[in-house]
């Protein structure tokens, strides 16, 4: 896979002064580590691109941290609740997360990737 058929897929991350052919690259490498052709099947490339996405919204928040002046790499959970002035707003968090997941649970790719990974592998179901 290229970063270009990686692009054809996920379109959301055509900006490649944002998203720079080198670290969808570097990425796509771990991602290749990550997902086991032989489980995965005809799904091989998805998993590679969703585990790839995953990095890369990570990485994204990293940059948009650093260019604010904040410290990339910092560890935030999903926001479930936040207050401005008189004005609040929160989320439930946990119909939308995978309890264990984790690392996996910072983005909806990740939550795509490890359902899916999830059932590679189960097989059929004998009685």
């Amino acid at each position: 896979m290229t970063p270009d058929q990686f692009r054809t897929y996920f379109p959301e991350f055509a900006d490649t002064t944002k998203y720079p052919d080198s670290q969808v690259q570097f990425w796509m490498t771990v991602a290749v580590s990550l997902v086991n052709a032989e489980r995965w099947g005809v799904l091989t490339d998805q998993g590679v691109c969703l585990v790839t996405a995953h990095h890369l919204v990570i990485a994204s928040q990293d940059q948009t941290v650093a260019t604010a002046g904040g410290t990339p790499g910092e560890v935030k959970g999903a926001t479930a609740s936040k207050s401005v002035d008189k004005v609040s707003v929160g989320y439930d968090t946990k119909s939308v997360t995978i309890d264990g997941a984790g690392f996996w649970n910072m983005s909806k790719y990740g939550i795509r990737y490890l359902k899916l990974a999830q059932m590679m592998g189960a097989g059929g179901l004998q009685l």
